[in-house]
C-alpha cells in the first residue's frame, strides 16, 4: 500500500511540477508581478495538497509591503507552505541550483542563492535582499542555515538579520511544528546525508502528516534596531524555540 501511495502521489507531484516549470516560462513573463504572487501561492497550496501535508495557520502574517520571516528549517517543505500563505523570495544555499528541474524553477522564481564559505557573499546577498524589500516583497531566511529534526531549533545566524534592520523593514518570527498523526514527528525532516529522493518516499509514502505554522507578532524596525541584529536574532529564536517545544 505504501509503495502504491508513493507512486501514485510522485506522478502527481511530477506533473504538477512540470505545470510550474510551464507557467513560470510561459505565463510568468506575460503577467503582473501581484499576479505571480497569487499563482505562487495557489501553485504551493494545491502541491501541499497532492503531496497530503494538512497546514494550520496560528497568528497573522503580515500581508501588505515589505518583510523579513526568519523561521526554523526542517525540509524542503518549508518554502511551499510559507508561500501558501504569501509569497516570498527566500534565500537558498546555491548548491539547490544544480538540481534537475527544481533549481531552475526556484532560480527563475527569484530565489537568492548564497554561496557559503565565500567572503563577499553576506554583501552580494545584502544586496539582492534590498532590492526585493524595496520592491515590497517578503524575504524569507531561515537562520539557523541548516535544517533539523524539528524538535529543537538550533544556534541563529544573525549576519543577514541587519539588512532588514538597515532598510526600515520589520521582522516577524515564524515557527514550524511538524505531526504525524496528531503526534510530534521528525518522520518527513530532511536531514543528515539523506537524499532528496528519499525523503519524498518519506514523505510521499505515509499518511497524517500536519503542519502547524505559528506566525508571532511583527517585531517593528524601531524595535530591532534598538536590540540590534544579534538581540534581534535572539529575541526571534527565542520565541521559535518555545513554539517548537509546545507538544
Amino acid at each position: 500500500m505504501k509503495l502504491i501511495r508513493f507512486v501514485w502521489r510522485m506522478v502527481l507531484a511530477l506533473l504538477w511540477l512540470f505545470s510550474a516549470v510551464l507557467v513560470v516560462a510561459l505565463i510568468f513573463p506575460c503577467v503582473s508581478l501581484s499576479w505571480r504572487r497569487r499563482l505562487a501561492r495557489l501553485w504551493s497550496r494545491a502541491l501541499l495538497r497532492l503531496c497530503g501535508v494538512v497546514v494550520s495557520v496560528q497568528g497573522q502574517a503580515k500581508d501588505v509591503g515589505p518583510v523579513l520571516w526568519v523561521a526554523n528549517h526542517v525540509s524542503w517543505l518549508d518554502i511551499f507552505v510559507l508561500n501558501s500563505v504569501r509569497s516570498a523570495v527566500f534565500i537558498a544555499k546555491s548548491d539547490i541550483r544544480g538540481w534537475p528541474v527544481i533549481g531552475w524553477l526556484v532560480a527563475a522564481s527569484g530565489t537568492i542563492f548564497i554561496e557559503r564559505g565565500h567572503r563577499h557573499a553576506i554583501r552580494a546577498v545584502g544586496r539582492q535582499m534590498q532590492a526585493r524589500f524595496e520592491r515590497g516583497d517578503v524575504v524569507g531566511l531561515f537562520p539557523e542555515g541548516k535544517t533539523s529534526s524539528g524538535l529543537q531549533v538550533e544556534h541563529f545566524y544573525s549576519s543577514l538579520f541587519d539588512v532588514a534592520l538597515r532598510t526600515g523593514v520589520d521582522v516577524q518570527p515564524v515557527a514550524f511544528r511538524f505531526f504525524q498523526d496528531d503526534q510530534r514527528s521528525d518522520a518527513v525532516s530532511f536531514v543528515g546525508e539523506q537524499t532528496l529522493l528519499h525523503n519524498m518516499w518519506c514523505l510521499l509514502s505515509t499518511t497524517g502528516i500536519a503542519i502547524d505554522l505559528v506566525f508571532f507578532d511583527v517585531l517593528p524596525n524601531e524595535q530591532c534596531r534598538a536590540l540590534g541584529r544579534n538581540g534581534t536574532a535572539e529575541l526571534a529564536h527565542r520565541k521559535i524555540q518555545q513554539a517548537v517545544q509546545i507538544c
